[in-house]
């Protein structure tokens, strides 16, 4: 095979592969979302969309930073490498750096101020843990303090570390919880993660396939905010 006459015939298509590698490598990413753990915020099966240059601008591939752009805020719903095993993780940023965050009983508590909760209706099953995963009660509710405002997950029945702390946020790292907060694995159980581990910000859904209906489309979800 003329490998030569293979790509002159074929540099469109390489040049569009490679055009795309480079922006999910630095500007966009998206990926099928596979664990419960942000419930009722993110639903299995949703697929989301990474902006990769909210907070710093990398070198496409790496983690090393040519530019920063932003901060990341309380909040801020964001992917990032696992620092226990390497594994690409979304969750919800709670505490930045220099922040003292504790919980107590589920009531997260950061610089001294207590969160509110505030019960909240459930938008139906499909935002629930699946039943096949946790049969068990669930309560959702409001989380607010200051910035942090979003619904959330709690399951009584369920063994989790409701309480932590008092833990100050060193520089440049941050503290990532779960909105499905007693089903997931997050800084309470990985520890903090630092600021080059975070790959981006999540703010939109590109679509959402349920699987546990045929993988029907979640309509309502295409192009939703979250």
């Amino acid at each position: 095979m003329n490998i030569k006459k293979l790509i002159s015939d074929n540099k469109g298509f390489i040049v569009l592969m490679l055009g795309m590698a480079v922006v999910r490598g630095a500007l966009a990413d998206y990926y099928t979302v596979p664990t419960s753990s942000m419930y009722p915020t993110i639903l299995e099966g949703d697929r989301v969309i990474c902006d990769r240059i909210a907070y710093d601008v990398k070198l496409p591939f790496t983690d090393v930073v040519l530019k920063h752009v932003a901060d990341p805020q309380r909040g801020d719903v964001v992917t990032f490498i696992s620092p226990e095993d390497g594994v690409r993780l979304v969750k919800r940023l709670v505490a930045i750096p220099g922040d003292v965050v504790e919980m107590h009983d589920e009531k997260l508590f950061i610089n001294g101020k207590a969160a509110t909760y505030e019960p909240a209706l459930s938008k139906g099953a499909d935002h629930l843990t699946p039943a096949r995963e946790y049969p068990g009660q669930q309560l959702v509710f409001k989380e607010s303090l200051g910035s942090l405002q979003h619904e959330m997950i709690v399951m009584p029945d369920r063994e989790a570390m409701r309480s932590f702390g008092p833990v100050k946020v060193p520089e440049g790292e941050y503290l990532m919880l779960g909105d499905n907060r007693d089903n997931s694995r997050d800084s309470r159980y990985i520890g903090l993660v630092k600021r080059e581990l975070i790959t981006g910000q999540v703010k939109r859904l590109m679509y959402s396939l349920n699987g546990d209906q045929y993988y029907l489309p979640r309509l309502d979800r295409f192009g939703a905010k979250i």
